[in-house]
C-alpha cells in the first residue's frame, strides 16, 4: 500500500496494530476486526475496506493519475493477470513457504483466523518450489519488456517487488541465472516511491 499511494501522491493517517517486535497483530484490532488482516482501510463514513487490492482499486477511482492499473480494458487486463500471477504464484509462495518454517506462526500458518491452524512441514518445500517457478515465469515476461505488464509501471510491479522484498528476508532472493527480473528490480527499486 505504501508504494501505490506514494506513486499516487496521497498521504492518509496510518495507525500501526502490530505488536512491537512480535509477528502479532494487537488484540485490540483483533477484537474489533473481524477480518483479522491488514492492510484495512476506514473510510470517513466509518465503513472498512480490506484487501490490498480492493483498496488499491479504491484509490485508482477517486485519484486516476498516474495510472497504475491500466487505460484501457486490455491494459487493465493484462495488469490484472499479472497482479495476480504475483501474489499466487509468488506471494503465496513464499508465505507458504514462512508461515510453516518459522516458529513464532506456530499454530498460526495461514493469516485471518482465530482458530489454531497447524503448519505442514512439507509446505517449506513446496513454497520453495513454486517460488522457483515465479522466478522463471517472471524472469521470461522481462525479456520482452521493462516493466512486469509492459511499458509502464503498474501495481503488477509493486506486488511483484514485495514478493521479492518477502523472498529476500526469507533468504530466497532472485536467483542468479534470473539476469532479466534483476535488471527490472534494480529499475524499480530506485524509484523515489521504493527508494524513499
Amino acid at each position: 500500500m505504501t508504494i501505490f499511494l506514494a506513486e499516487k501522491g496521497i498521504e492518509i493517517p496510518t495507525e500501526d496494530v502490530g505488536v512491537p517486535g512480535k509477528a502479532f497483530l494487537t488484540p485490540t484490532f483483533l477484537e474489533n476486526h473481524n477480518h483479522r488482516r491488514v492492510p484495512l482501510l476506514q473510510l470517513d463514513d466509518g465503513s472498512y475496506i480490506a484487501e490490498a487490492m480492493a483498496i488499491c482499486r479504491y484509490f485508482e477511482q477517486i485519484h486516476p493519475d498516474p495510472p497504475l492499473m491500466g487505460n484501457n480494458a486490455q491494459e487493465m487486463a493484462v495488469i490484472d493477470m499479472w497482479e495476480r500471477l504475483a501474489e499466487w504464484e509468488g506471494m503465496q509462495a513464499i508465505a507458504e513457504y514462512y508461515r510453516n518454517s518459522k516458529g513464532s506462526f506456530t499454530d498460526r500458518s495461514l493469516p485471518g483466523y482465530s482458530k489454531s491452524l497447524q503448519q505442514i512441514p512439507e509446505l517449506i518445500e513446496r513454497g520453495q518450489a513454486r517460488l522457483e517457478v515465479f522466478y522463471e515465469k517472471f524472469n521470461a515476461q522481462l525479456a520482452d519488456n521493462e516493466y512486469i505488464a509492459g511499458d509502464r509501471f503498474s501495481v503488477a510491479d509493486i506486488t511483484t517487488l514485495c514478493t521479492i522484498d518477502f523472498a529476500a528476508f526469507s533468504k530466497l532472493g532472485i536467483p542468479e541465472n534470473c539476469a532479466n527480473l534483476q535488471r527490472w528490480y534494480e529499475l524499480v527499486s530506485k524509484r523515489s516511491s521504493v527508494a524513499g
